[in-house]
């Protein structure tokens, strides 16, 4: 990864002597996964983007170099995926992706990071995230996590599959949200994962052949049932009783 990186580097800062704070690239092919990048370092994006350039499936419309700036350019773009590192100046990548959340936005993030610790996987995730990857895999995983948390999924890299598998296991052992789990109908089940999961009203009105404005009815009895009144409330939920299944 590091002579593609260089490589994308110096073609980059060939055309321009020094990076703007954010760049947007509008797209003329609808049919892509359209994804937007924020890393602090030009030559870490330099090389995510040539890494992603590859997929034709797949097309960066836009860059940032902080969390702040990242969630504006998702509000004005609206991408599919917001490609987040985790350190960032003024807004981290998990600040980020809380205030992605609370401003209910339906671009799904997918957290880069240089840690090699599980520590904060469980944490990424309730907070909102679809999916955490190492920078140090980026080449050969990259392109298959965007594909995967883009077609709904939650992406975690095998390694941390067990440090999920073990804290969903602890956090399983609380019976009685179990007992209120299996209270929910089955309508209602598929309501909170996917909420969980990150769908937006009309999506999970699409998937279930039903309208938006009765999935806020069915949001609106979970809350009721289960006392979870926003997103991160349904993924802790979720995780604990081992709903979310990582790919």
């Amino acid at each position: 990864m590091k002579d593609t990186v260089n490589a994308a580097a110096s073609a980059v800062l060939a055309l321009a002597t020094s990076p703007e704070n954010v760049r947007s690239m509008p797209t003329t092919r609808p049919d892509v996964i359209r994804v937007i990048l924020a890393d602090d370092h030009l030559v870490v994006r330099a090389g995510l983007k040539a890494l992603l350039g590859t997929s034709k499936d797949i097309e960066v419309v836009g860059e940032a170099t902080n969390g702040r700036d990242a969630v504006a350019l998702v509000e004005r773009l609206s991408p599919h995926i917001a490609l987040l590192d985790l350190d960032m100046p003024q807004m981290d990548g998990l600040a980020a992706t809380k205030e992605l959340v609370a401003r209910g936005s339906a671009t799904r993030v997918l957290i880069l990071t240089m840690h090699t610790e599980d520590e904060y996987l469980v944490t990424l995730l309730e907070a909102g995230a679809a999916g955490y990857l190492v920078k140090n895999a980026a080449d050969r995983e990259l392109a298959d996590a965007v594909r995967a948390v883009a077609a709904g999924g939650l992406y975690v890299q095998p390694a941390a599959s067990l440090t999920l598998a073990r804290e969903v296991a602890r956090r399983a052992e609380h019976a009685d949200e179990r007992e209120k789990y299996l209270q929910l109908s089955e309508r209602e089940r598929d309501v909170l994962v996917l909420v969980a999961s990150g769908h937006s009203a009309s999506e999970i009105g699409e998937k279930l052949f039903i309208s938006p404005k009765t999935v806020e009815t069915y949001k609106q009895r979970i809350t009721e049932k289960l006392n979870l009144s926003h997103r991160p409330d349904y993924v802790q939920f979720c995780l604990r009783l081992g709903l979310l299944q990582a790919k």
